[in-house]
């Protein structure tokens, strides 16, 4: 008989861990998957925009497992509100549209579906589901107008630019700041494309810019034809959004970068906690959402020394490239010592610091 309570015991014991632990089992839940889509302009292969954007994405799901990412590629801006309502139809919880472009498609789709999160690159408009991010390039590009400065000895620095929206007008004064700093005698001169994408045009400005004396073009469009052709002429120059030194290894110094997966990372994350809000994103250095690419052989340590400690005078916030004394062309101090340009000024500014050789072309788009 005891025998037999001892067996009904050690059964009872069995069942009930048993049941334990599969109802912990049962209680276990997969953690959903937040599906998250991209919009591009161009290829995700492309060696410029687009493609930090795609290793953005790419960088958002080795970091959270709990991503499910999709893209797609060579959206027009008449093609872009079918492409981000589609993705909100069907579920998408995140819709990162990577182009100013489509900043109103963006807000129209954004309208309609108030449960889903979209985030426009470059753009500045904004609601109650929809933010804008971009980085403070700005200060990436004063670093190469330090490198600038110091390679140049012709004492000539030659930008090729697109539009002359605030974006652009704000980077070529970084640079000229920078170069200015360690080569009083350095000036800048700008050749305006009016097109973000231009072979045939940005070639020619950047041959004539050479035969003007420049000997270190820096580029402010994405594709490769400032670097190839200035190689040919035995000129450096200074890469845009991604790595440009395998177009030209001997020639390229180096380049400015955007590091697009750091905000994807911290925007989804943020989704994923409940904690999002729609933001004006601004990241700066101290991110590394913006950075400088490896330098090119030809870049003496000295000025790589130079560089870095610039770097991390801004990463601490003791620094700024838009800190005063500063003055715009005609010589008027716009900027006084001890201050700093404040942000809404650097996010509208429409005139050039002392140095640029130029005007600005009114309409930039």
């Amino acid at each position: 008989m005891k025998n037999a309570l001892k067996v009904v015991t050690i059964l009872l014991v069995v069942v009930f861990v048993f049941t334990v632990f599969t109802g912990c089992k049962k209680e276990e839940k997969k953690e959903e998957k937040i599906k998250v889509a991209f919009v591009l302009s161009g290829t995700r292969n492309d060696g410029s925009w687009n493609q930090a954007h795609y290793e953005g994405m790419v960088y958002l799901q080795e970091k959270l497992p709990y991503v499910e990412a999709t893209v797609s590629e060579n959206v027009t801006q008449d093609a872009a509100e079918k492409v981000i309502r589609d993705y909100a139809s069907q579920g998408y919880k995140v819709i990162f549209t990577c182009e100013y472009g489509y900043m109103d498609p963006t807000l129209n789709v954004a309208k309609d579906f108030p449960n889903v999160i979209f985030e426009n690159c470059s753009g500045y408009k904004s609601s109650t589901n929809m933010g804008n991010y971009f980085g403070r390039m700005y200060q990436a590009d004063y670093l190469a107008g330090l490198v600038a400065g110091k390679m140049t000895k012709t004492n000539i620095i030659g930008v090729v630019a697109p539009f002359s929206i605030p974006q652009i007008v704000r980077e070529i004064n970084a640079c000229t700041i920078g170069a200015r700093q360690v080569n009083p005698k350095a000036e800048v001169r700008v050749v305006w494309l009016n097109s973000w994408y231009d072979p045939v045009n940005a070639a020619l400005a950047t041959n004539a810019l050479i035969a003007n004396g420049a000997d270190v073009l820096f580029s402010l469009i994405g594709e490769p034809t400032p670097h190839i052709e200035s190689a040919k002429k035995g000129v450096y120059s200074i890469g845009y959004y991604y790595d440009k030194s395998s177009v030209a290894p001997d020639y390229v110094l180096t380049s400015r970068v955007f590091h697009w997966g750091v905000f994807y990372v911290e925007c989804v994350k943020a989704v994923h906690d409940g904690t999002w809000k729609p933001d004006s994103y601004w990241g700066p250095l101290s991110t590394g959402v913006v950075d400088l690419a490896p330098f090119g052989k030809m870049v003496p340590d000295d000025v790589k020394k130079l560089v870095e400690e610039k770097k991390q005078l801004i990463i601490s916030g003791k620094y700024d490239p838009f800190m005063g004394p500063i003055y715009d062309q005609q010589g008027n101090l716009r900027v006084k010592e001890g201050e700093e340009l404040p942000d809404s000024e650097k996010k509208s500014i429409q005139w050039f610091v002392q140095g640029v050789v130029g005007t600005i072309p009114q309409g930039g788009s």
